[in-house]
């Protein structure tokens, strides 16, 4: 015969908990405050947004040349970004995992390095690139590589040290090394997944391209810069679209190659 019990109560919270609910709950209600949200602002938006469907609206493609040109190079920004990010990734992977990791303090290192391509913005490191190499294609590529590795590596990092013990140690019973084990047993466990996270990063690098044009990283993002600043707004439109036929192409794509290898 089964015993019923009651369910579980929900523990009294401790004034740690209270104080740090409060702060956000505060945070919150001033953040509310300082938007200025309010219903006649929001109702004025969606009139603005009407105007500016109703403006954009039939998209114009007398331009579609030079527009299908600059997309095509944010296509290469994000591919060779993309790519070069990838591959610095995996050797800071190994150093930020503790089971790979040659030293803990370089262990460190790598997670603090890793964290702070992470945590600083696309469009920061952008306006650093353009500051330190010039305007152009050049600056977006290191950007999309800067945030390939905060992304990646992350990721890779943390399969690594999910990988299990067993066939690691059975390569070092037979004399393997650390670069044995690491090329024989730790890539090859996590290959499937070091795949799907790349091709994730390559979904977000081609979306982060078409942002980095606006601050001059090249690519489609000086063409929608360039429309909307000229009230462009119907070829601006047809731009829009574009970005969108391309992403959500390329997602189909690395969706059907994620099935395949994972």
């Amino acid at each position: 015969m089964t015993t019923l019990t009651a369910p579980a109560r929900f523990k009294r919270p401790s004034w740690v908990t209270v104080v740090t609910v409060g702060i956000f709950a505060g945070l919150f209600v001033l953040g509310v405050q300082h938007a200025q949200i309010s219903l006649e602002r929001l109702f004025s938006g969606i009139l603005n947004m009407f105007g500016f469907i109703s403006s954009a609206f039939p998209p114009n493609p007398e331009r579609i040349a030079p527009i299908s040109a600059a997309m095509y190079e944010t296509f290469q920004i994000a591919l060779v970004g993309t790519v070069i990010g990838v591959l610095l990734s995996l050797p800071v992977a190994l150093l930020a995992s503790h089971n790979t990791a040659p030293h803990p303090s370089i262990r460190w290192a790598a997670r603090g390095m890793v964290s702070a391509m992470r945590t600083i913005p696309d469009l920061i490191w952008a306006l650093i690139f353009v500051i330190s190499v010039g305007l152009g294609p050049l600056a977006g590529i290191l950007t999309i590589i800067v945030d390939t590795i905060g992304f990646c590596a992350r990721f890779f990092s943390e399969r690594i040290e999910e990988v299990q013990k067993g066939p690691s140690q059975a390569l070092q019973s037979t004399g393997g090394g650390q670069l044995g084990v690491i090329s024989g047993s730790i890539i090859p466990i996590s290959f499937p997944s070091f795949v799907g996270t790349s091709l994730f990063s390559f979904e977000k690098s081609i979306r982060a391209a078409v942002v980095l044009g606006l601050v001059g990283a090249g690519g489609i993002g000086v063409e929608l810069s360039t429309a909307f600043t000229l009230r462009n707004f119907d070829e601006a439109l047809m731009i829009i679209i574009l970005i969108l036929i391309v992403v959500i192409a390329f997602e189909q794509l690395s969706s059907a190659i994620r099935k395949k290898v994972i």
